[in-house]
């Protein structure tokens, strides 16, 4: 096996703890750092939200200053290039265009999505250009990179710095594809990848399929689980493009996504009432009680907790939380949500959590994001009941707390959650296949049947904090795709 040291440039919308909504910004922020831990080159490009990164808190030099870059023959733009470090020797770089960029206090939203992130691909192959950079890889995250693969294949492939510069493009979810909803785009206006982009000023590339060019030009397409990969390419998860994937399956792998367990790790974690590891799982009990003291819940160690932290969308499964919540709520427990997204959904959970003050709480993440990893050291069961779920990340944090996970088997969740079978003491959760609100019920019965039993539940609590989820096992996958990547012919 080649030990060649490997030149890696990841790009992202997102990257953690400068910018981020979801996920995303966690794996973009962990994977380089894992990356260069193994003792690889890496550098990460994400743009400059001057609303939200602050260059001065960040410690970030201004590096290169008003550089023009022509978009294509007509349109160009002015961008700043700014330099921070994610860790000692991992260099991150940023894309400052004040228009584009620092306009809103949100990351996304704009009417004019493509064209920012239009701005965000070609500045950073120049930017890599500017730098000299002979990048053995340039590694994509999810659609609003997903043009840098396709640029490559044509408006830089003789690129003095990037000709022999291989990508993967990493799916982290289908269902974003470009801007604003794919499905919305009427069927005489579809991209078929094969046209040239519009200017910036012509209404049609806000049509630009970012995703299905990436996929149709990058060297590797990977999603962020096993069981995910196979679903994309059938026609209830592709999200309209099983076809194309399906025609690249030799292309495309899964690897399933890891956490950062220095910035998770209930031994030293500063936002915890108590610490404590798998051998002192007695300390997790004083979270508890803080917790529901915090939320004003009724403090008693016997009643189960239950949390759930994640965008409040249809996809985390909210549809069927809703339906349950009466006749749960009717049970001997109480319920902690932490989450920001469909206002409908939200209202709904805020009229229960009034109406049942001492078992309920709503928390935004965006006003409690600190608080985060105290909900699963307090509570005992983590929720995730998804309809669709590429990786799933949560889940991987509440484990390392020792809070036992409730989730759908679909994606990464059914990768990385195991039915508990007391008999065989196996496992590391409770699962359910059915998208339907009796599954979900039954199973979390069944999860609160198994929570009376301390002795055995104490014991799945010890087993789940000491699975190894780091990203240094995904990280070698990873290599080895580069690898691969890289004996590809263009």
């Amino acid at each position: 096996m080649s030990t060649k040291k490997l030149k890696i440039v990841s790009i992202a919308a997102e990257v953690a703890p400068f910018s981020k909504t979801g996920g995303l910004a966690d794996v973009a922020k962990s994977l380089p750092k894992a990356l260069k831990r193994l003792g690889h080159e890496v550098m990460v490009i994400t743009p400059l939200y001057g609303q939200i990164i602050d260059t001065k808190t960040h410690n970030l030099k201004l590096i290169y200053e008003n550089v023009k870059v022509y978009l294509n023959s007509v349109d160009k733009v002015q961008i700043n290039f700014w330099q921070g470090y994610l860790m000692r020797g991992l260099p991150i770089y940023f894309i400052e265009n004040k228009k584009y960029f620092s306009a809103k206090k949100e990351l996304y939203g704009s009417r004019r999505e493509n064209v920012r992130f239009l701005v965000f691909n070609i500045a950073a192959l120049k930017l890599i250009s500017l730098l000299k950079y002979e990048a053995d890889i340039v590694h994509c995250h999810d659609w609003h990179t997903g043009l840098i693969p396709y640029f490559l294949k044509t408006d830089f492939k003789y690129s003095e710095t990037l000709h022999k510069t291989k990508t993967i493009f990493t799916i982290h979810n289908l269902a974003f594809q470009l801007g604003h909803d794919w499905w919305a785009v009427p069927a005489e206006k579809k991209d078929y990848g094969k046209n040239k982009i519009p200017h910036i000023t012509d209404s049609d590339i806000e049509n630009i399929n970012f995703a299905k060019r990436a996929i149709l030009s990058a060297d590797i397409i990977n999603t962020v689980s096993e069981q995910y990969r196979e679903e994309i390419m059938t026609t209830n998860f592709g999200q309209d493009l099983q076809q194309i994937l399906r025609n690249r399956e030799d292309k495309l792998f899964g690897i399933v996504n890891g956490i950062d367990y220095a910035t998770y790790n209930p031994q030293n974690d500063p936002g915890l009432f108590k610490n404590y590891d798998c051998n002192k799982i007695n300390n997790k009990k004083l979270n508890k009680d803080h917790l529901q003291k915090l939320l004003k819940l009724k403090v008693d160690q016997e009643l189960p907790v239950i949390a759930l932290t994640s965008r409040v969308t249809f996809q985390k499964g909210f549809e069927l939380i809703l339906q349950i919540l009466e006749p749960l709520l009717h049970l001997d427990i109480e319920l902690v949500f932490m989450g920001d997204g469909d206002k409908e959904y939200i209202n709904e959970i805020k009229k229960f959590a009034k109406r049942y003050p001492k078992k309920m709480a709503w928390l935004s993440f965006k006003e409690n994001q600190k608080m985060e990893t105290l909900l699963y050291a307090g509570a005992d069961i983590f929720l995730l009941p998804s309809h669709h779920e590429p990786c799933g990340i949560n889940q991987l944090i509440a484990m390392r707390y020792g809070c036992i996970p409730v989730v759908r088997r679909v994606g990464g969740l059914m990768d990385t959650v195991a039915n508990y079978n007391p008999r065989t003491n196996r496992g590391n959760g409770f699962s359910f296949s059915s998208f339907n609100p009796y599954s979900l019920y039954a199973t979390i019965i069944r999860a609160l049947e198994n929570y009376r039993y301390q002795t055995n539940w104490h014991k799945l609590i010890f087993r789940v904090m000491r699975e190894s989820n780091s990203w240094e096992i995904p990280a070698k996958k990873y290599v080895a795709l580069y690898r691969q990547a890289m004996k590809r012919h263009k």
